[in-house]
């Protein structure tokens, strides 16, 4: 999820100048060739939990390709434009943005370097501002194994006594978020035709306290599930599912460990997506203005561990729904078109 107030937000962060694969090495087997020069721009370093999850998948993807890359990190204080130019003259074959790149400071500085190949991860290069024609985006249809995650708590809400409600907390209304929440809906209502499915936004991506209060009025109507969409501030959704009894839906990456309130995790793997980038590089392809639609069938995004409470029959379905799903049978809605459309 893009943590579009986090810029302004996350105070403590500081410039992180890492090399992860250690030192600039070229790719194996190709003795004394230069090194493919990448670098990944975040707003929190690798400190931070969703780039912390963002740098995990860089590094096994470096080891899967044999390739290298830097993670930068501005701090607080610093001209997000400032900070841009100075990567944007480095001499890098690619830049890598996660998160920031809606601001319009950043399509100001992409437009002024033409000739300079920038890709978002986990987001469309048409949230870029002003549109430039030398980006291109890698997203994450996380749509799909969030649609298995709906109709999985539309099932259990079924089993439940009185109407059957479930409910989806996001942070900020953006396309990433909308993606799991449209998938969500489509599954639950697949699963209960009628259900309510609560939809509400806390326009925060780090306080649980205000994830905390939204999960609780959802509860209070009649929720028998909650879905994590808020990243930090999404701590306090499963809290809250936690204290009342029912379920929670982790995000991004698997939150079975929070305890046996959670359900299932709708996650999404971002080795695949830096693997999908680190050989678009090494082989000299770009797209620009173009996004690379990652989905299930990909292995980039998909369900974490399933409660053992969930019933065998259930599973099996889940299953057979699942391989549609890949196979494309079942077309699933989202905020970002399939691949092909």
């Amino acid at each position: 999820m893009h943590r579009r107030s986090a810029w302004l937000a996350v105070g403590a962060a500081v410039a992180v100048a890492a090399a992860l694969a250690g030192s600039a090495t070229a790719r194996t087997g190709t003795g004394s060739a230069p090194p493919t020069r990448v670098i990944v721009i975040t707003d929190g370093g690798c400190s931070s939990v969703s780039p912390l999850r963002l740098c995990e998948g860089l590094r096994a993807a470096m080891r899967r390709t044999g390739m290298s890359a830097r993670v930068v990190s501005p701090t607080y204080r610093e001209n997000i434009g400032d900070f841009l130019r100075l990567i944007a003259r480095g001499g890098y074959e690619r830049v890598i943005l996660f998160s920031l790149y809606f601001l319009p400071d950043v399509g100001a500085v992409m437009k002024r370097h033409p000739k300079v190949r920038f890709t978002i991860i986990d987001g469309s290069s048409r949230d870029v501002a002003g549109r430039p024609q030398n980006v291109q985006g890698v997203v994450f249809r996380t749509s799909e194994a969030a649609y298995l995650a709906g109709w999985l708590a539309g099932k259990l809400e079924q089993r439940r006594a009185g109407p059957d409600v479930v409910g989806v907390v996001g942070g900020v209304r953006v396309p990433s978020v909308r993606d799991f929440a449209i998938g969500f809906t489509a599954g639950a209502r697949r699963a209960a035709p009628g259900i309510t499915v609560l939809e509400n936004y806390s326009n925060d991506w780090l306080d649980a306290t205000k994830c905390r209060a939204i999960a609780r009025r959802q509860i209070a109507r009649g929720a028998g599930t909650v879905f994590n969409v808020a990243g930090r501030c999404g701590l306090g959704t499963l809290e809250a599912a936690r204290d009342a009894g029912v379920w929670g839906i982790g995000v991004d990456s698997d939150q079975a460990f929070l305890g046996p309130h959670i359900l299932t995790s709708v996650l999404k793997r971002f080795e695949e997506g830096f693997v999908t980038i680190l050989r678009q590089v090494e082989n000299r392809r770009f797209s620009p203005g173009r996004d690379t639609i990652l989905t299930m069938s990909d292995r980039a995004v998909g369900l974490g561990k399933i409660s053992p409470k969930v019933p065998r029959p259930l599973l099996v379905e889940l299953e057979s729904l699942r391989r549609r799903i890949v196979a494309g049978e079942i077309r699933v809605p989202g905020a970002f078109p399939r691949r092909g459309a």
